[in-house]
């Protein structure tokens, strides 16, 4: 039998040479299972001898359990379904029975995405301009981009100019995003968001793209392409200059996207179509927060709701 870590790392090329997932998955898979690929070496645990227990024992150092940094839970119910999955593959490829085919991961809580009031997200795009900085406009138009489409940093950080539709006069724009599992779809773009690009476009992105030639649609300033990490950095500045007190990420525009149109009256298949979600139970989520919006403003209006 084979190591464990000679295992996973035949697994890891399967999953980019075969199944072709995307660089971040297959990276998250390849960190949950080196981690436990040194759990079975210091337990001296052989791979075909696994059972449930052990599996147990793995999650549990994974909370904590002696004394390590607790991962939260989502992050553990991944790692579980990372093993769950290395097991199905190589107990076929190396002709045993899998031990942990009926283990169950540990179920989560569903929280509700927390979306950002309209004012917060105002407060967030005029506090991302500098007037003594001029690739401010940048940050600028990158918040309005991702607030105008719903796109996860990644789609929005790895545009490039062919993604774009052509800005002119009187014309709408709309983009393309590259989204999990290499699904494509175009979203519109609306005014606001389509001037601060415009401004983007021509005032500054000319200056950076003369120092590296890139074709990404958002640049650093040494004119490579704008890192994921950089426009989180970008984010958390204008939340704090701002004065938001919560954690503000690229994923709470992505959030406030959503509940805001489903707030205004968007169809959910829309909003589906809009967020890249293959299944609409997915998109169901953002429901759950305009019902309890649509509780509390009946509560407050209504003289004789009691709740």
């Amino acid at each position: 039998m084979k190591s464990s870590s000679d295992l996973v790392r035949e697994y890891i090329a399967h999953l980019r040479v075969e199944k072709g997932l995307a660089k971040n998955t297959t990276a998250a898979y390849e960190r949950d299972l080196t981690r436990f690929s040194a759990f079975l070496f210091d337990q001296g645990i052989d791979v075909d001898r696994l059972d449930s227990e052990h599996l147990f024992e793995f999650v549990a150092l994974l909370r904590g359990k002696g004394g390590g940094s607790p991962l939260a839970e989502s992050s553990i119910s991944r790692a579980v379904v990372a093993i769950r999955n290395f097991y199905s593959f190589i107990s076929k490829e190396e002709n045993f029975l899998n031990p942990i085919k009926e283990f169950t991961p540990p179920r989560i809580p569903k929280r509700l995405p927390k979306a950002l009031a309209i004012e917060d997200v105002e407060g967030l795009i005029a506090n991302a301009l500098r007037e003594d900085d001029l690739i401010t406009l940048r940050d600028v138009a990158l918040i309005e981009l991702l607030y105008a489409t719903g796109g996860r940093v990644s789609e929005i950080t790895s545009l490039t100019m062919q993604d774009i539709s052509k800005l002119g006069e009187g014309e709408s724009l709309s983009i393309r995003l590259l989204g999990k599992g290499g699904k494509e779809r175009i979203v519109p773009v609306g005014l606001f968001a389509q001037r601060s690009l415009d401004q983007y476009l021509i005032r500054v992105r000319p200056a950076l793209v003369a120092k590296a030639q890139s074709n990404f649609l958002f640049l650093n300033a040494r004119g490579g392409g704008l890192s994921r990490q950089s426009a989180w950095t970008i984010i958390a500045r204008a939340a704090d200059r701002a004065g938001l007190t919560d954690h503000v990420t690229p994923h709470s525009l992505r959030h406030s996207f959503a509940t805001h149109l489903l707030d205004g009256g968007a169809d959910i298949r829309v909003v589906q179509e809009l967020l890249g979600h293959s299944s609409v139970t997915t998109t169901q989520i953002y429901t759950l927060v305009t019902i309890d919006r649509l509780r509390e403003s009946y509560a407050q209006a209504h003289p004789r709701a009691q709740f």
